[in-house]
């Protein structure tokens, strides 16, 4: 079943068991390579599934805020999600990106607060499970249980790595490694470039800087062939470039 953003229900087509089982597998195949089930069987992967619903999202959207109760855990299928922050005078802090196959709520259980904002980037799609099916499924599949602590480890650890390139590397340093790490999160591919959809605002905000600094050095990146910005995001020309000066100046 499939819940459009307003709550209504959809019906999958065809009728009768069968058809909703075939569907399940469908989606488990799908989603099998998601950090979340790794390592899970796919008929498991199909019965942790059958807890959840599907949800379309129009850009803009925003999907929970801070300080809100956890309600409901989200794993995204597409799109993309920003998660940030607001500071004590309102400025936005942006902690992360979320693309296909991530988890948007690191609070996982209920009694929780979220600790960020979620807002759509694009048009988004997600697996959505009330908190309390959740936490059902994951006292049933303790595989399930691990990988959370994984994908957790792994976004500290991104933060964490963020962090430190914050306070010990230069701008254009910082800029080229959070690129290429959006091209692999969040990346479009399109006519052999990889496209990010994120303004040169966000960029700045994620990478503790201003927007005038991170339009000049996309500029000069521009003249170098390595990049084409635009208003609303960033094509990346030339990966292994970026990648290169990430490695040169670290």
């Amino acid at each position: 079943m499939e819940v459009n953003e307003n709550g209504s229900a959809k019906r999958a087509e065809g009728n009768g068991g069968k058809s909703y089982s075939d569907s399940l597998k469908l989606r488990a195949e799908q989603v099998r390579h998601f950090a979340l089930f790794e390592g899970i069987p796919l008929e498991d992967t199909s019965k942790i599934l059958a807890t959840a619903y599907q949800r379309r999202y129009s850009p803009g959207k925003t999907l929970f805020f801070e300080g809100d109760p956890v309600r409901q855990i989200i794993l995204l299928t597409g799109g993309c999600v920003k998660l940030s922050q607001t500071g004590p005078l309102g400025q936005e802090v942006i902690l992360r990106l979320a693309g296909e196959g991530e988890i948007l709520c690191t609070e996982c259980f209920a009694g929780c607060y979220h600790c960020s904002t979620a807002q759509c980037m694009k048009a988004s799609t997600a697996l959505v499970w009330e908190i309390g099916q959740f936490q059902a499924v994951v006292d049933r599949f303790s595989s399930l249980g691990r990988n959370i602590s994984c994908v957790l480890l792994k976004t500290l650890n991104q933060l964490e790595i963020r962090f430190r390139e914050i306070c010990t590397e230069r701008v254009a340093t910082r800029l080229s490694s959070e690129l290429v790490r959006l091209a692999k999160q969040v990346g479009q591919r399109s006519n052999g470039h990889i496209e990010i959809a994120i303004s040169q605002r966000d960029l700045a905000r994620m990478t503790g800087t201003t927007l005038f600094s991170v339009s000049r050095i996309l500029g000069q990146w521009e003249e170098q062939g390595m990049v084409k910005p635009h208003r609303q995001g960033v094509v990346i020309l030339d990966v292994a470039a970026l990648e290169n000066l990430s490695h040169i100046d670290s």
